[in-house]
């Protein structure tokens, strides 16, 4: 078990994880701002970025880079310098680090080596685009980037379409129209909104049901990064005591919907995707395979 008292002071250096402005540069705070001025080092995901930044706010601190690609060889110095006293902050491009952005493993190892890790804090574009969408905020999970290959996100969504908390997800303006079709094929026509430009002078909610998104973002060239914010499932959950088929095959499942229910292949299919927790593709595949 470890025990961190933030502020007592300490002879190794501390971890700081600085949030920074989504878009509008009046959203960083000044105890931010003062803690990039007093760390001895800044770790940035881009310095080019970062280095803009600290010139708006005249501050000098010196950059490292710190990225996905170079964090295992900078994790060792990073540490290297925290043993010696150095206090450092952390950032990436916009946002929370380790929010969809590098700085998991700098602070996870922070902590397995017993430093202090101080997280500010400050702009975050997943929960803007929840508190706006007019959504449920009692529950909900973030889930960042849906994988880029169809069948994998498809997936993703059939397991994710079960929770009740309302579903967060970030995508670019490069996927958005595929995603929207993906969401409408495996969730449904539920309510959902979209927020893009957050903090900028061109944002924009735009709030309906699925099917009602999917028309409109057919007719728009779509610029910018992109929140998607979706209704939970209404479904009840499903009582394990009540499992009645589980004496049965997939495939018998699937056959009792459609001779004892009057289903087609295709709801039957569904239902039994449903009542068994499993991907609808893997139900498809187990019917036409008769496995």
């Amino acid at each position: 078990m470890l025990i961190q008292k933030s502020f007592e002071p300490r002879e190794e250096g501390t971890l700081y994880v600085v949030p920074t402005p989504i878009g509008n540069l009046e959203d960083i705070t000044h105890r931010a701002l003062s803690t990039l001025q007093t760390v001895s080092v800044i770790a940035a995901e881009d310095t080019r970025n970062t280095k803009k930044l600290l010139n708006h706010f005249e501050i000098a601190t010196p950059l490292l880079s710190y990225h996905e690609h170079n964090k295992l060889e900078r994790e060792k110095q990073l540490l290297e310098r925290l043993a010696n006293g150095e206090s450092i902050a952390i950032v990436s491009d916009a946002g929370m680090p380790a929010i969809s952005d590098p700085g998991f493993e700098i602070v996870e190892a922070a902590i397995q080596h017993q430093y202090s890790v101080v997280v500010l804090p400050g702009a975050n574009a997943a929960l803007c685009a929840l508190v706006g969408s007019g959504l449920s905020s009692k529950e909900f999970l973030f889930y960042g980037f849906l994988p880029r290959k169809q069948k994998d996100k498809e997936a993703e969504l059939d397991r994710l379409g079960r929770l009740k908390a309302t579903l967060l997800f970030y995508e670019s303006p490069y996927r958005i129209k595929d995603t929207l079709r993906t969401i409408s094929k495996t969730l449904g026509n539920r309510r959902i909104a979209i927020a893009r430009e957050l903090t900028k002078r061109f944002e924009e909610f735009v709030r309906g049901t699925v099917e009602e998104l999917v028309g409109w973002a057919e007719d728009q060239e779509l610029k910018g990064e992109f929140c998607i914010v979706v209704e939970g499932s209404s479904e009840e959950p499903i009582n394990i005591e009540d499992n009645w088929w589980d004496g049965l095959t997939v495939v018998e499942h699937v056959e009792y919907y459609m001779n004892e229910k009057g289903l087609s292949s295709k709801d039957a299919i569904k239902q039994v995707a449903k009542d068994r927790g499993l991907p609808k593709r893997d139900v498809y595949q187990s019917y036409h395979i008769k496995e």
